[in-house]
């Protein structure tokens, strides 16, 4: 046996419990022994004897005390990073394990954009619920403009949607679902409906819902008005909300744009707007939309599976908006 071998049996495989990792994930977690004690349901003390132990079985100080509570060394960064990565997997192999036992339970969490969970997420899981009922979903709304990938990093999610492209970070892969263009939409009611050619300088003064220009997708959209020589609409509404949309497009008084995938979503109650034909450009009409994953996880048997009902929902999506 090698004098490393030796050295991890007797000094840290030997001394170093599941538990007390648990216990210092948590207060670094939770920035405060008092809180990680409170979170955990033990004393005080014992939150304190645990991250000691730790410490002397690795030989290295872990946490830095002061008055407004701990926060991790460089070490205890370290071995956070590395420990979240550890638990993540026990529990991976614990839903695995399940999932053999039993393969039409198990969960699988996902950070997800309000919009993308109104368009793609409702088919596959009508798909996924028919297949395996038994499978749960756990929903993390993600900021609708950049998927934040730390929560990818920390493990508290198991993959992610999003609709820009890669690079996302060398850490993570993302895989483009598919294109999901940006269109306008007028209520059927609106006499731009019933027109054959329209033009977007006939709408500037139109009363709009709009995203807010200065961060995707209205970006794009404050561009596509620009390269025809137009500013940007002195928009009603400026907002993300697919169901604030929704509201107001019944009353048959504004326009907005949205992806193409959101239209049957408008029209899901009764038929309520209509595509014009207007070209936006290139910037808005190939958005990617993506599914977002740590390139060194191996995903559990449930999260592939919900995988394969998702990709399977994208290739319905992406014949129907032909992209």
């Amino acid at each position: 046996m090698s004098a490393k071998r030796e050295n991890w049996d007797a000094r840290i495989g030997r001394r170093i419990r599941l538990r007390d990792v648990h216990v210092f994930l948590t207060v670094a977690q939770c920035g405060s022994m008092a809180r990680a004690a409170q979170q955990l349901s033990v004393t005080q003390p014992a939150i304190s004897k645990s991250v000691a132990d730790l410490e002397f079985a690795l030989g290295v100080k872990l946490l830095d005390r002061g008055p407004q509570g701990v926060a991790p060394t460089d070490y205890g960064k370290a071995f956070e990073r590395r420990g979240l990565a550890v638990f993540d997997e026990l529990r991976q192999g614990v839903s695995e394990i399940e999932f053999l036992a039993d393969p039409r339970i198990g969960e699988v969490r996902l950070g997800c954009p309000d919009t993308l969970a109104a368009t793609l997420l409702p088919p596959v899981l009508e798909r996924l619920s028919a297949q395996h009922p038994g499978i749960r979903l756990h929903i993390e709304q993600t900021n609708p403009v950049l998927p934040d990938v730390r929560q990818l990093l920390d493990r508290s999610v198991d993959l992610m949607f999003g609709r820009l492209g890669p690079p996302f970070g060398e850490e993570v892969h993302s895989e483009i679902l598919y294109r999901d263009p940006m269109v306008v939409v007028a209520p059927v009611q609106s006499k731009w409906a019933r027109r054959r050619k329209v033009a977007l300088a006939d709408l500037v003064d139109e009363r709009w819902i709009l995203y807010p220009p200065d961060r995707t997708p209205g970006i794009f959209i404050e561009q596509a008005f620009r390269e025809q020589g137009l500013s940007f609409p002195h928009a009603i509404v400026l907002g993300y909300s697919l169901q604030l949309r929704d509201m107001l497009m019944m009353t048959g008084d504004y326009l907005t744009i949205v992806a193409a995938s959101a239209v049957p979503v408008l029209n899901a109650k009764r038929d309520t707007v209509r595509i014009l034909p207007i070209d936006l450009g290139r910037n808005a009409t190939a958005r990617p939309v993506t599914i977002v994953t740590l390139k060194k996880r191996t995903p559990s048997p449930v999260v592939d599976v919900f995988i394969g009902c998702v990709r399977a929902v994208a290739k319905e999506i992406k014949t129907q908006i032909g992209r």
